[in-house]
Parts: C-alpha cells; structure tokens; sequence
C-alpha cells in the first residue's frame, strides 16, 4: 500500500516538471529565435523485491509510475520578422549560424549582430563571434579593420555608347569624372565636331575644368559606325599624369536630326572609399559597400548543419550547445541543406501558445489525480491503522 504513494509522488515530480517546461515555453512567447520544449512522459515498471518497490528484472504487471521523459526541442522554424536592420540576420531553413570565443562553439537560428571596437562582428551583448568559412571550409572570426578603406584606383579607360547624330555637326559630353592614382577626382568635358560636307571624321576635344585642353584626335565613323581600326583613341594628361583610353566600339553614328544621344557609359577608376554598410548579400556573404560605390565580399557566414539536432541543448540569448559528439557539418549558405541567410530579419519564438495552454490543463489534471491517489492511499493506512483494538 506505501507503494502508491510513491506512485502518487511519481506523477507530482512528473507534472510538475512538465509545468515548469510549459512556464518556460509560455514565457519566451516573444523570444527571438526560441525553440518550445516538447513534453512527454513515460511509465515505469519494476521487479517484485523490496516491497514492490524495486527497479528488476522480475516482471509484474504492475506498474510503478510515471517519468518525465528528457526534454525535446522542436525546431520548427518561427516567422520570419522584418527589422529594417542590416545586421538583424536570420536563415530560412534548416541550418545555424556558428559562434566562435576562443575554444567555445556556440549556435544560433538569428541574432542582432554588431561590429566591435575590435573590428569583429559580433552578437549584440556578448563576445561570441559570428564565423565565416576560410579556404578549407572551416569556420573562422571575421574582422573588418583592415577592409575599412577602399583603395583608389585610376582612371584608364572610357566606354561610349548609342548615337552620335551623322546630321550634326557638334555635341557635348559634359561632367565625365576621372580619377588619378592617388584619388584625385579631375572632370573632364568630351566635344565632338565636324565639317559640314566631311560626315565621316570627327575631332573628339577634351579639356579639364579649368579650360586647359588635354588633347585633341580624330575619330573616324565607316557605315555608320566607328572605324574598326579606330574604335579607341587614347588622350594623356601630363598635369595628372593620367593616360585614358577612349573606347568608341559601342557606338553608332546614324540619322537622327540634330540630336544625339552618345554617353560615356562605362568609365572605371574611383576615388577613395569609406565604409558605408556593410550587409549579407543574396549569396550568404558579409559584403562592405562603401562610399566609392565599390563592394567587398568577407567571405561565406558558416552555417552548420546537424545530423541529429537534439544533440543541442539551449542556452540564454537564443544560443544553442552541442551536447557529445554528433556529427555536425559547416556549410555557405548556396547549399540546400542549411537553407538561405536573410539580412533584416529575425527569427519569432516558435512557441504555439494553444498547444501550451493544451498541454498545461492536461498538466494540471495529471498532477490532481496524482495528489488524489495519495490522499485516498493515506485515507486507507488510517483506516488500517484504525483496525487495533477492534474485536
């Protein structure tokens, strides 16, 4: 008979560590990036010793209670939240990011990273680094001081493109920017001209914007397009010791009354560049835009991919651990298997609150019938103890 209280006491242990797994779920109903905790139980039966108390391998029939099983956490993935923040990052699959301080390795399905004094990104509050893949496709901090400036780079060549007028006689390409080797800007002005009965030589005349005339060549138009053996004329500019070639190739000359429509489409170099945000492309990569409206790209974030995700066990701030030594893999995020990164999102909790509520009323009555079957167990050792004396 003693045995049914331990049995009762069974299923008060029991639920009550269910209520806590449901408290907890309940609680991080607006955690971002928070996996809820599956509840299960499961009976308990033992050998014949001890009173019926024991844990052997005789058999029965005759259970002795319940267990809460050890915790699982269902990974299904959360709503996906726009943020507006570039550094807000989440992934659309089945993949974690991977974090990186010192001999630790943590997880995570999303975060609000941010760039440290030191240069690294990092998640928000904490020291853990987000990883990229270096070349051997391990995962790697990633820092950003040495990429904060963008090297110039001088001006070499101009691209042209659609049509200069075969009826007129003059036209202007102003404003066209170039760039020395040190960054400096110079603009130039592009005149184009012509003799009224010769349709098939233009003076091309280029000066700077204090005037000064760089140089002056001839660009020859044959059926309505530039001469093939003509297509590139290169100017120099001794005062910025700048040497440009000027690429006419995708240019047309035919008939279009006195308007032209011929533009410097295409010029390379670019001045100094600054950090100006610095996002996940659409590639998985940490890529810095910067100022000079040039780009750099990091490296691929690492995204691992576990055979078996109950190897995790959570932890605070939405980061997971692994427990043993499951197989694990780091993957970019162009492979299915880890799913895509998305830049301005996060990760909601995954909890679905009427399956909670669901499972705290299944809970509740699990844990009075529990507490039941020991009062009416108590009421029957008093009525056995009520037997003495009794004739």
């Amino acid at each position: 008979m003693f045995g049914s209280i331990y049995i009762g006491l069974s299923g008060l242990n029991a639920y009550s560590q269910g209520l806590k797994t449901v408290s907890n779920n309940v609680s991080n109903l607006n955690t971002s990036g928070f996996k809820a905790t599956d509840i299960s139980f499961s009976d308990v039966y033992g050998g014949s010793s001890a009173g019926g108390l024991a844990y052997g391998s005789g058999y029965t029939g005759q259970g002795h209670g319940v267990n809460f099983d050890e915790v699982s956490i269902n990974f299904t993935q959360g709503e996906l939240r726009n943020t507006g923040r570039d550094l807000d990052l989440a992934i659309d699959g089945n993949g974690f990011f991977v974090l990186l301080d010192g001999d630790t390795t943590l997880y995570a399905r999303t975060g609000s990273f941010v760039v440290n004094d030191d240069g690294y990104v990092v998640l928000a509050g904490t020291d853990y680094k987000l990883a990229v893949l270096d070349s051997t496709g391990r995962p790697q901090s990633v820092n950003i001081d040495n990429a904060r400036t963008s090297a110039p780079a001088e001006t070499t060549r101009i691209g042209f493109s659609d049509n200069l007028s075969s009826t007129a006689t003059e036209y202007t390409v102003p404003d066209v920017k170039v760039y020395d080797e040190r960054g400096g800007e110079h603009v130039w002005t592009i005149a184009f001209s012509r003799e009224e009965t010769v349709f098939d030589e233009w003076t091309v005349t280029v000066t700077d914007a204090d005037g000064t005339e760089v140089g002056t060549q001839t660009l020859t138009i044959t059926g309505g397009i530039a001469d093939p053996a003509n297509t590139t004329l290169t100017f120099e500019d001794t005062a910025s010791s700048l040497s440009v070639a000027f690429d006419f190739s995708g240019i047309t000359s035919y008939s279009s009354g006195t308007v032209s429509t011929m533009r410097a489409s295409d010029v390379d170099g670019h001045p100094t560049g600054s950090v100006a945000t610095l996002t996940v492309n659409e590639k998985g990569q940490f890529e810095i835009a910067y100022s000079n409206e040039e780009t750099l790209e990091l490296g691929a974030i690492a995204l691992a991919d576990f055979r078996d995700p109950q190897t995790l066990e959570q932890r605070s701030n939405g980061l997971f651990a692994q427990r043993g030594f499951g197989q694990v893999q780091y993957l970019s995020a162009d492979d299915t298997r880890v799913g895509s990164i998305l830049s301005q999102r996060l990760e909601a909790s995954n909890v679905d609150l009427g399956s909670q509520f669901g499972d705290l009323i299944l809970i509740q009555r699990g844990f009075q019938a529990s507490s039941q079957i020991i009062s009416v167990t108590n009421d029957m050792i008093q009525q056995l103890f009520g037997i003495r004396g009794q004739g």
